[in-house]
């Protein structure tokens, strides 16, 4: 048991495609990753092009975000 120790992080990325269902996003890293919108929530910064990802740690190691 993880004595309430969530496993979701925050990114921040740059949005760079949005659909109904995911989201295409530029972490910095070499190539852009689509997100399904039904594993992340995602938030624009304030007065910023860039927004944050909340999303699962493991999700984000196999999207190769960590």
């Amino acid at each position: 048991m993880s004595a309430g120790r969530s496993d979701l992080i925050d990114i921040s990325v740059v949005l760079v495609h949005e659909t109904e269902r995911a989201v295409l996003v530029d972490h910095g890293g070499a190539e852009t990753v689509w997100l399904p919108k039904s594993a992340v929530e995602i938030e624009r910064d304030a007065g910023g092009r860039t927004w944050t990802v909340t999303l699962p740690e493991r999700l984000a190691a196999e999207k190769g975000l960590l």
